[in-house]
C-alpha cells in the first residue's frame, strides 16, 4: 500500500512563508514525479508546482518568483517553499506523486491535504 503523507501548513500572515513537506511510503520502485496542487474555496483544483525525474519543473503563474518546488528521490520526499504568501493562497494544498510500479506501468497517488491560510 502507498502512501502519500503532506506535512507543514498553518495559519500565516500577508508577506510571511511557509514550507510544505511531502513523503511517499510503500511498495513502489521510484518516484517520476512529484507535484503540488491546491483547492480554495469556490474554485477548481489549480496546479502549484511539479517536479519530474529528469530534473524540469513547472510552476503555475501565479506562484512564480514565490514558490519553489525541490525533492529528494532517494527520500522519496517534496518540499515546497512558499514566500511571500497572499491571501489569495488560502487553500488546501495536496501531493501528488506519480510512481513507478513495475517496468511497463506507473500509478498515481494523492495525500490528504494540508490546510494553509494566509490572513491578517
Amino acid at each position: 500500500q502507498v502512501q502519500v503523507v503532506e506535512s507543514g501548513g498553518g495559519l500565516v500572515q500577508p508577506g510571511e512563508s511557509l514550507r510544505l513537506s511531502c513523503a511517499v511510503s510503500g511498495s513502489i520502485r521510484y518516484i517520476y514525479a512529484m507535484g503540488w496542487y491546491r483547492l480554495a474555496p469556490g474554485k477548481q483544483r489549480e496546479l502549484v508546482a511539479t517536479s519530474s525525474i529528469d530534473g524540469s519543473t513547472n510552476y503555475a503563474d501565479s506562484v512564480k518568483g514565490r514558490f519553489s518546488i525541490s525533492t529528494d528521490n532517494a527520500k522519496r520526499t517534496a518540499y515546497l517553499q512558499m514566500n511571500s504568501l497572499k491571501p489569495e493562497d488560502t487553500a488546501v494544498y495536496y501531493c501528488h506523486a506519480r510512481a513507478v510500479i513495475t517496468a511497463t506501468s506507473t500509478d498515481d497517488y494523492w495525500g490528504q491535504g494540508t490546510q494553509v491560510t494566509v490572513s491578517s
